[in-house]
């Protein structure tokens, strides 16, 4: 997941969390079973919580645009991205809670721990180096904060869902360590590098696809009468070419991970490598999504790439660890919420 190292346990209550198991491993299938469930039993909220977040995220932005005549999204967002997905997985305002409006921030510094080896910062290498990349920033300076955490995703999802885990064989206390991971690292990690990215492009590629947008989504929202569906999200093809673009050209996990299960040969256009037993794997995902062989002006952002006959480069989209046209399923390191 993060390379030749692993973030210590003691980060996840002492626990490998699902992204650091491999397939065959018993507990993988158990634990992303149990984030199916999850997800299955909390689908119909998913689309009414995000329009009622955001819908006060963009009432507010517009406010201290006319006041102010600009706004910053990322200073609200993620509040918003943590509030929609506590509302949508768990049922629960985490603003009413002990929590407050302390996650974004606590998040941040826990993800900063385990990531460190392999983050780059904009600091001098000199400085950077040393302090990053060679030792591991100690656990115990967000004991605390991540403690906070587990207390309010235990009390959250309290009920079916960590019933759910002990029928599966999972113990409460894992499961709510990897309910943690899943919400604060995979989905609201996401969340926080794709939903400004996807704003830049949409904004720079100018009033044209504004325009054909709100064209789009407008008319399907009213022949559904005012609402927004999942049915009608699958009619808004230009939107989903839009989003698919962003996740291709600036996909938010760009690197992979692998060690070699058997001896292989990997080929691209022009050569062939061999690969033993056991060696590591590292992939850099814009080598392949930016393959000007496969996409036609391959650096650029073409917001309706992905309509017509363009969707059947759909199979080249990688974001989710695996092509888009695949499943993610119990047996392969696809992402658990890659359709949602």
């Amino acid at each position: 997941f993060t390379g030749t190292y692993m973030p210590s346990t003691q980060l996840t209550g002492g626990y490998r969390i699902l992204s650091y198991l491999d397939p065959p491993e018993p507990k993988h299938d158990q634990l992303k079973r149990f984030l199916f469930f999850l997800l299955k039993s909390r689908s119909s909220h998913f689309i009414p919580e995000f329009h009622s977040s955001y819908t006060n995220l963009f009432e507010t932005l517009e406010k201290e645009l006319a006041k102010k005549g600009k706004a910053v999204f990322t200073d609200s967002g993620d509040q918003t991205a943590f509030n929609y997905l506590a509302k949508a997985f768990y049922g629960v305002n985490p603003s009413e809670t002990k929590l407050g409006t302390d996650a974004p921030s606590i998040i941040t510094k826990w993800a900063a721990r385990q990531l460190g080896p392999i983050l780059t910062t904009g600091l001098p290498r000199l400085i950077e180096e040393p302090l990053l990349h060679t030792f591991l920033l100690p656990p115990a300076l967000v004991k605390k904060d991540y403690q906070r955490l587990y207390e309010f995703f235990y009390e959250s999802s309290s009920g079916p869902v960590l019933d759910e885990a002990v029928r599966l064989g999972v113990s409460k206390e894992e499961a709510v360590h990897n309910l943690i991971f899943a919400t604060c690292f995979n989905s609201f990690g996401g969340m926080k590098i794709l939903f400004p990215s996807m704003l830049a492009y949409i904004g720079e590629a100018g009033v044209n696809l504004h325009r054909r947008l709100a064209e789009e989504i407008r008319s399907v929202v009213k022949s559904n009468g005012g609402k927004v569906t999942m049915a009608g999200l699958e009619q808004m093809r230009l939107m989903k070419s839009v989003v698919y673009e962003t996740l291709r050209i600036d996909p938010p996990v760009p690197f992979q991970y692998a060690k070699a299960k058997r001896d292989l040969v990997i080929e691209n256009h022009e050569n062939a490598f061999q690969v033993k037993e056991g060696e590591m794997l590292f992939g850099f995902q814009p080598f392949a999504t930016k393959d000007p062989k496969i996409f036609d002006r391959a650096e650029e952002f073409v917001g309706d790439r992905f309509l017509g006959e363009g969707e059947k480069l759909l199979k080249h989209v990688l974001w989710s660890n695996g092509p888009e046209t695949e499943q993610t399923n119990v047996g392969n390191k696809q992402c658990a919420g890659k359709d949602l």
